[in-house]
């Protein structure tokens, strides 16, 4: 692996960093409280208040740890209603979607997706008609887009922070998978820039 692909893996989320079990305590205590100090967090851990330091320093550095910051109901917020933006992209056309849909505002998620559709957008509105006039008259409205289905989210069953492999159960791999179908992404279809 190349100097550049190595470090678009690190920038990514896509590196192959082996942490050990004090590292995922430490990322599991973080989820649960952000603001804890260093003083608790080693005792909860149970390592020294010099070794959690270095150690969540370590995680920063590594770009295991992207940043803090408050969790936030968008409901109690103002921005009650939620949806899912589903858009098909031109394939010429991905760097300008993307460079457009990392500077817009709405979109609190995007990934860049298999099967029926290119990109799947998560946006707040503040009522359903914010919901219309964003995906009609933003997104659809964009030369790069083909076409754009919008569901409207009814309730959010489960919000994590994030998932930890830890959190992962085993699972019994000799039992039949079902019949999910893979579609590859075609070329161009990176993830988005970070904001």
């Amino acid at each position: 692996m190349s100097s550049t692909e190595a470090e678009h893996n690190k920038d990514s989320g896509r590196s192959a960093a082996a942490l050990d079990a004090v590292a995922y305590r430490i990322l599991d205590l973080l989820r649960e409280n952000g603001r804890i100090s260093i003083a608790a967090l080693a005792e909860k851990v149970g390592i020294s208040r010099a070794n959690a330091y270095t150690r969540v320093e370590s995680l920063m550095a590594d770009g295991v740890i992207t940043g803090f910051s408050a969790r936030v109901d968008p409901a109690r917020a103002g921005l009650s209603i939620g949806a899912m933006i589903f858009v098909t992209v031109y394939p010429q056309a991905w760097a300008s979607f993307r460079a457009q849909i990392a500077d817009m505002p709405d979109v609190e998620y995007c990934a860049v997706t298999t099967g029926e559709h290119d990109a799947m957008l998560l946006i707040r509105a503040t009522d359903v008609s914010g919901v219309h006039a964003f995906s009609t008259g933003v997104i659809a409205q964009l030369p790069e887009v083909r076409t754009v289905v919008s569901v409207v989210v009814l309730d959010e069953v489960i919000r994590r922070p994030y998932v930890l492999p830890p959190d992962l159960p085993e699972r019994n791999l000799d039992a039949p998978l079902g019949m999910t179908q893979w579609t590859p992404a075609t070329a161009g279809r990176d993830a988005l820039p970070p904001r």
